[in-house]
């Protein structure tokens, strides 16, 4: 285990990225380090597996005071330390059950989570000591549900696209579609309640390319005039987020490098002087880690701290800083790694696809997200539940929980389930399961939903379900991920994958998933920062049987919307047997 430093300062991961402007680079450093499990110093972890992506905390956001607070979801609390004594026991923040949150925001005693909407936290009751020093525990109770017009708890979760999706009408019409992707940046305006100069608006102005922006930074009566920035990269901006003004006047913003080849798209934090000068950046070292909402933070002592997940626990990373002397231009890119998205040597099949469109595609996911049905006691099952192998859950998904009798919206995660929204329908009439979230456990026959992979099958028409292995062979790459149009993916073979349906006006991704973490164990969409996706290996590809893209269709084509059967894809068109495996997520 690298040593511990309970000093600040960082500069960038050696050999993660390349800056082209300067040299010098110093490394990461590894401020704590939680192991997997449910004692005060771990947290849950749900290892990964083939096409289950690991998942582990998803947010870690730092306190007024300096203290960081970190999301470990699945043991349903939250862990506070102090990053300066990393050797002293965090105090856990125990959640209530009526909330599964997925992102975490902490303003002064104020701790919000979102749970589909913005939910606010306070202590209940006396903390009581743990068996570390400074160690407490303390049980935390819901006290209100934020109010849409907080602009600043809005912002503050918007920074990682834990926002309300855009309106849909946009995306089931065909002709505003064509009119959505052809948009550019628009101007947007972000709330920030900043440390060293209270509360401030961030306006975000596109300038003449798509490489720069003007960030206007006034006092929030708009009297005075804190800072202008102009930020600009070397290719395409992505999403720009202004983070935070320091106790020192420094002013942090997160941005995305995006060129026009997915593997190089790079996630920076551009650190800048009250005057407007660039002092230098903070490179985040995405690869290897998977999804999480937020996944980097700013202290007010100016510290950035970074969320690493892997297999064997979790590191809180102090962000190193790489100076930049008189530079106009931030050419940060990543390295690519295991660049393009050939189908795995293991897969042998022949793929045979059947013509489908972007609006058919985007119909189907809509009406994925979108159903309405009755809970039946058939549906729900029985009390207690089934309990999952490895970590602290059970088959039935989040989002049902307490459902029993209740209608509700959107078809069910179900680990190794596949079919059409008429079969899910068929399903829950006859009474079976609706969805199963263990997957560390064998898929069960007794269930109904979808998987990742099965949803985005069905979006496309398929009737036969393609794993993450093997979509690469009924898709193309996009090798610009500019190019991505609605009813195309962001695939990552053996893990996840997710249908593209545009990019929002701050040029983040909206997508449709099925989802353990992100949806709560359903099919939902979401927006995530671009880059963030490409860093951790997301290849954006476009299924081969969209009819007006004229590409050419394999020899035969799959039966129509009919129930399916538990067989497989005919001999011509199925994979191998480790590509046939039923997967999630």
């Amino acid at each position: 285990m690298p040593k511990l430093r309970t000093f600040l300062g960082f500069a960038c991961a050696a050999g993660a990225l390349t800056i082209a402007i300067d040299a010098a680079c110093a490394d990461d450093l590894i401020i704590k380090r939680f192991g997997g499990g449910n004692s005060a110093d771990a947290v849950g972890i749900a290892d990964a597996g083939e096409d289950v992506e690991l998942t582990g905390p998803q947010a870690l956001t730092a306190g007024s005071d300096g203290d960081l607070f970190l999301l470990d979801q699945l043991n349903q609390r939250i862990m506070r330390f102090n990053p300066k004594r990393p050797a002293e026991d965090p105090s856990i923040l125990e959640m209530p059950a009526s909330v599964q949150p997925n992102d975490l925001v902490v303003r002064k005693d104020e701790i919000l989570v979102w749970d589909n909407g913005i939910r606010t936290l306070k202590a209940k009751g006396d903390p009581v000591s743990t068996r570390g020093v400074g160690g407490t525990t303390v049980q935390l109770e819901e006290v209100s549900t934020r109010a849409v017009d907080d602009v600043f708890a809005t912002s503050a979760f918007a920074q990682m696209g834990s926002e309300p999706p855009g309106n849909p009408v946009d995306l089931l019409d065909q002709n505003t579609r064509a009119v959505t992707i052809k948009q550019g940046r628009k101007p947007s305006r972000q709330y920030v309640a900043s440390r060293g100069r209270g509360s401030v608006i961030a306006d975000i102005s596109p300038e003449k390319s798509d490489n720069s922006v003007l960030i206007e930074v006034r006092t929030m009566d708009g009297d005075e005039t804190v800072a202008q920035l102009h930020l600009r990269v070397k290719d395409k901006l992505g999403a720009v987020e202004f983070l935070e003004i320091d106790n020192s006047d420094r002013l942090y913003i997160l941005a995305e490098n995006i060129p026009a080849d997915a593997g190089g798209a790079a996630t920076f934090i551009a650190r800048y002087a009250l005057n407007g000068e660039l002092d230098g950046v903070y490179e985040l070292p995405l690869e290897n880690t998977p999804i999480t909402r937020r996944f980097v933070t700013v202290s007010g002592d100016g510290d950035v701290y970074f969320l690493k997940t892997q297999r064997s626990g979790v590191d809180v990373v102090g962000v190193g800083f790489r100076p930049l002397r008189n530079a106009k231009v931030i050419d940060v890119r990543r390295r690519i790694q295991n660049a393009g998205s050939a189908p795995s040597s293991s897969f042998t099949a022949i793929a045979a696809v059947r013509p489908s469109n972007r609006q058919q595609a985007i119909e189907a996911a809509f009406a994925f997200e979108g159903v309405q049905w009755l809970v039946t006691p058939q549906n729900y099952g029985a009390d207690p539940d089934t309990s999952c192998s490895g970590f602290s859950r059970i088959r039935r998904p989040w989002y049902l929980q307490g459902k029993l009798g209740q209608q509700v919206r959107g078809v069910p995660y179900c680990w190794g389930c596949h079919g059409s929204l008429a079969n899910f329908q068929a399903a829950m009439q006859r009474g079976v399961k609706a969805g199963n979230v263990c997957t560390k456990n064998e898929p069960r026959n007794d269930v109904a939903g979808v998987d990742c992979s099965a949803f985005v099958s069905a979006a496309w028409g398929l009737s036969v379900h393609y794993t993450t292995a093997a979509i690469p062979a009924i898709a193309k790459p996009v090798s610009d991920p500019w190019e991505l149009r609605p009813g195309d993916a962001l695939n990552k073979p053996g893990s996840h994958v997710m249908l593209f349906l545009r990019f929002t006006p701050d040029r983040k991704a909206e997508v449709m998933e099925s989802s353990t973490g992100g949806c709560n164990g359903r099919v939902c969409r979401n927006i995530y920062p671009l880059a963030s996706l490409l860093g951790r290996g997301y290849q954006p590809v476009r299924f081969k049987g969209l009819a007006e893209d004229n590409m050419v269709v394999a020899q035969s084509a799959y039966a129509g919307d009919k129930p399916d059967k538990p067989e497989k894809a005919s001999k011509a068109a199925q994979p191998t047997p480790t590509a046939s495996r039923r997967h999630r997520r």
